[in-house]
């Protein structure tokens, strides 16, 4: 399905009230600029939980999904977008909670037989449980809110001191901490568009990991797609990221995130349900890869949403749902 400009009201969602808030802000006017220069109706919106109501939403054909974290990617806003009957990019309630909550995806990975590094979570104050992942995993381990993104408070630990401090900001919110064995390998990522796998990219930080300086502002993180993985071994890391895709129930778009150990398995660590859609993020430069410029992506991921809800251009004679 084609988009005629002028034939849609796309709202963009952007904002909301996560510590992603800034990176959802910038992915938000990005979308909307990009769909603007494209000649599409675009109504830029920054919202807050209690914001949509039928007045709200009014006049809007489709919703573009430029949330991330809390609200945005954990079933929040769609709940409310089913409710009100507005069609939305991305995927439904159910998907995103799963997406969101680390250990839950994780579990359903190992039940799809999807590779993912064995975890354990610990509770605020659950000492034990650290003690358990240190002595399972350890000396290397990832702690990790479980429903947060951006590489926020995430913490890569080789002693149990270490563990315990890298707990302590995510205990401080109420929040549990996933504990991860830490898999050395070569970084990587594959984002999904429909149903089809955008080109494999290799994530390269001279120095330490893909942090959330490397990811939104540091100018050295290099974006490699001549990675010179072998066709069989490329072939695999695609396989695994759409399995990924399918075992949590997502739709229209995702960014799977995956570890791949010398020699062995490529691990997938998230789902991300809404990935960035700023100058740094993943999803545009793989699409740009493939021949799919930043509009024409939007426009696509915008397409999908319509063709799952049945809606049709005004004047066509179809209510738009």
């Amino acid at each position: 399905m084609r988009l005629e400009p002028g034939t849609l009201t796309v709202g963009v969602l952007m904002g909301g009230c996560s510590r992603e808030r800034t990176v959802s802000l910038e992915s938000g006017r990005m979308v909307a600029e990009s769909l603007q220069a494209l000649g599409h109706d675009v109504r830029p919106c920054d919202v807050r939980p209690g914001d949509l109501t039928p007045d709200f939403v009014r006049g809007m054909d489709v919703a573009f999904l430029a949330l991330h974290g809390e609200w945005g990617e954990d079933g929040g806003i769609q709940e409310e977008l089913d409710r009100l009957g507005v069609c939305y990019t991305g995927s439904g309630p159910e998907a995103s909670r799963l997406a969101m909550d680390k250990p839950a995806s994780k579990q359903r990975f190992t039940e799809a037989g999807v590779p993912t590094p064995a975890f354990r979570q610990a509770g605020p104050g659950d000492e034990a449980s650290l003690r358990e992942a240190f002595d399972a995993f350890g000396p290397a381990l990832v702690v990790k809110p479980v429903a947060d993104g951006s590489s926020i408070d995430v913490a890569m630990c080789d002693s149990l001191a270490s563990v315990r401090r890298a707990a302590q900001p995510v205990w401080a919110r109420g929040e549990k901490a996933l504990l991860e064995r830490r898999i050395v390998g070569r970084e990587l990522t594959v984002g999904i568009v429909g149903r089809d796998a955008l080109p494999v990219l290799e994530i390269r930080v001279p120095k330490g990991w893909y942090d959330y300086q490397a990811k939104y502002e540091s100018d050295d993180t290099r974006y490699v797609f001549d990675h010179g993985l072998p066709a069989e071994t490329e072939a695999r890391v695609v396989e695994v990221s759409l399995a990924a895709h399918a075992a949590l129930g997502c739709r229209d778009l995702s960014r799977v995130d995956l570890i791949l150990p010398p020699g062995g398995e490529p691990q997938v660590l998230e789902v991300n349900t809404i990935p960035g859609f700023t100058a740094h993020s993943l999803v545009p430069k793989a699409a740009a890869r493939a021949g799919l410029a930043f509009g024409r992506l939007c426009e696509r991921v915008v397409a999908l949403a319509c063709e799952r809800c049945r809606q049709k251009p005004r004047g066509t004679g179809e209510t738009n749902r």
